[in-house]
């Protein structure tokens, strides 16, 4: 479980007066849990550029009044610009970076699209994943004809807005809202300085392909002697000889032999099937969901191939190096590393980080910023300038400054042993889990992938694999738990003189202490789960180990314990009867589940150690 991050990259149509770009901005400064992370204002265009990043909430709430400001300030009756455009804020896309779904960035542009509609008076019209409509997937389509066209369009019911009135605002035109995958900017180098040796590569990767030659192929696709055409009689086959008579004979064939849609094919490169004869014969390229080009740096000396990811959950970083690294092998070409321009999402790394530890045997149930380091250096990510992970990597799990867990060993002894109640016994349990599952993970890790253990190294992988995810949720539960006690004591200070203070001070009391009851059951839930792989790394662990595993159980155990003992003394003052039985049954279940398993694994540690 990782923190939940958005991203937002609003449009505005003006780029040249930085005054009211900078009002604009402030609104979104203004916001808790949002961090603006750059402004990009482009006078020819006379469009800014925004990103930001945040919580869910924190970004709904910065890009309704972004939204708002901007419609108060930008006069589209006077904008001009040769960036195509629709309204003040032209377009405002949603971006799901980690801890969130597609979905849940979808309800969350519906909800500011409806925000927007409803209380600005601003035309919206939803687009990419948002869509309501497949029509209004792209926004070209939605943008055509800009703001000049709206007053005719809006008559149109086709064109009947999303959200808000089917009205034409002059000043502030019209929206478009939706969401969009994260796209990575990314370069890979080679050594050499022939732009045209890149581009060979890059028409290779990209989804749109390349228009097919034949004849003197290898290894330069460009250099083939023989250019394609589609003529009247003769449909040939971009990816083989074949040559049909017809147009529909190659599309069946294409979708037979090759597994691709020609037709598909044809319409990205810009081409309609009704008017094909004289047209260049297209071959696909390999990934989907990339964009491809290639050129020359001169700052770094060598060409490089720029890549645009636009769905690293289809097509990832070490895809497209690990095939880019074949195909420049072909062509006597090496890869020396690459870049990632701006940002990049924490699980996309982390993708890649495990899917080169995979490849090498290892686990990959081994800290985060292991894997991260491993990503780097996998894919050569300091070939071409420095790479600091936390200016980089979007989402990445780090803890506050003042947190517990960021204190020296002695500091938080120290911390605990004061007079004041927390941290208390509930933080410890936390920590008390994550070494329990630290330890498992451990025996895990030092018993896997070695000679003689292949029959057992599925099981450990995921039980490391399984043990580090604990490890993460419960070092965070430390803070979590004392953060939720106190949120209970700022409760009780709230004022209750009155009918409705009191009223409110119970409210936020009640929900206080269930919050600080649901931190702890997570802890001894969790905990329970530590023990439970200690029990498999007990059967098929290293026995010179198994010692680390019996204190890893036992401590784990602890976790248990003390996380039921956090909500039991937490139930005391919920009047919520329900919930109580709930909660008591629950942690009865629980406590004894962990004891039966705790016995077991101590058995059979004492056993093997005869």
């Amino acid at each position: 479980m990782h923190e939940k991050l958005i991203e937002c990259v609003p449009n505005f149509s003006e780029g040249k007066d930085l005054s009211v770009i900078k009002q604009i901005t402030d609104e979104i400064e203004k916001i808790d849990d949002v961090k603006l992370l750059d402004v990009d204002p482009g006078p020819d265009m006379n469009r800014t550029v925004v990103t930001f990043v945040g919580s869910p909430k924190g970004v709904k709430e910065a890009a309704f009044q972004a939204i708002k400001k901007a419609a108060e300030l930008i006069d589209m009756r006077k904008h001009q610009g040769s960036h195509p455009r629709m309204g003040a804020t032209d377009v405002c896309p949603f971006i799901p970076v980690s801890g969130v779904t597609v979905d849940d960035c979808v309800e969350l542009s519906k909800e500011v699209a409806k925000r927007v509609g409803e209380e600005l008076k601003i035309p919206v019209y939803l687009y990419e994943k948002s869509a309501r409509i497949p029509e209004r997937e792209n926004l070209a389509k939605i943008r055509q004809g800009e703001y000049e066209a709206l007053p005719e369009k809006l008559k149109k019911e086709e064109w009947k807005p999303d959200f808000g009135p089917a009205e034409f605002n002059a000043s502030a035109g019209a929206t478009v809202i939706g969401v969009r995958e994260f796209l990575i900017a990314y370069n890979i180098s080679l050594n050499t300085r022939e732009k045209l040796h890149a581009t060979d590569i890059a028409f290779e990767l990209r989804e749109k392909g390349r228009s097919a030659r034949r004849g003197n192929i290898e290894p330069y696709y460009y250099k083939g002697t023989k250019i394609l055409k589609y003529t009247e009689g003769n449909y040939p086959c971009g990816s083989c000889d074949f040559d049909g008579t017809t147009i529909e004979e190659t599309i069946e064939h294409c979708k037979k032999e090759h597994g691709y849609d020609l037709v598909d094919l044809l319409k990205e490169n810009g081409i309609d099937i009704k008017k094909i004869d004289s047209e260049s014969v297209k071959k696909p390229g390999i990934y989907k969901n990339c964009k491809a080009i290639g050129w020359m740096v001169p700052n770094y000396d060598r060409a490089q191939i720029s890549i645009n990811l636009t769905n690293y959950n289809v097509t990832s970083m070490h895809h497209v190096i690990e095939t880019t690294r074949e195909l420049a092998a072909k062509r006597g070409l090496v890869v020396t590393g690459s870049e990632i321009v701006g940002m990049v999402p924490f699980p996309a790394l982390m993708k890649t980080g495990k899917y080169y530890l995979r490849k090498q045997g290892r686990s990959v149930g081994i800290p985060i910023r292991d894997i991260l380091n491993t990503a780097l250096q996998s894919l050569g990510l300091t070939d071409v300038a420095d790479f600091i992970l936390e200016e980089r990597v979007l989402g990445l799990p780090k803890n506050q400054d003042n947190a517990l867990v960021e204190m020296k060993v002695t500091d938080f002894c120290d911390e605990v042993s004061r007079e004041s109640p927390a941290p208390g016994g509930g933080s410890i349990a936390a920590l008390a889990g994550a070494l329990g599952a630290s330890l498992s993970s451990m025996v895990s890790n030092l018993s896997s992938n070695n000679r003689g253990s292949e029959k057992a190294d599925d099981i450990l992988n995921k039980a490391a694999d399984k043990c580090q995810n604990i490890k993460h949720i419960l070092v965070k539960a430390v803070d979590d738990d004392t953060n939720a006690f106190n949120s209970y004591m700022d409760a009780r200070r709230l004022p209750n003189k009155t009918a409705e203070e009191k009223t409110v001070r119970e409210a936020a009391m009640l929900d206080g202490l269930k919050e600080a009851v649901m931190v702890p059951l997570n802890t001894a839930k969790l905990s329970y789960e530590a023990i439970e792989a200690a029990s498999l790394v007990v059967e098929y662990g290293n026995p010179n180990s198994i010692t680390d595993v019996g204190v890893g159980a036992h401590i784990a155990f602890t976790g248990v314990i003390g996380g039921i003992y956090n909500v039991l003394i937490n139930l005391k003052d919920i009047k919520d009867e329900k919930f109580n039985s709930e909660m008591r049954n629950t942690c009865s279940e629980l406590k004894l589940k962990a004891k039966r398993l705790l016995d077991s694994v101590l058995e059979k540690v004492e056993a093997k150690l005869g």
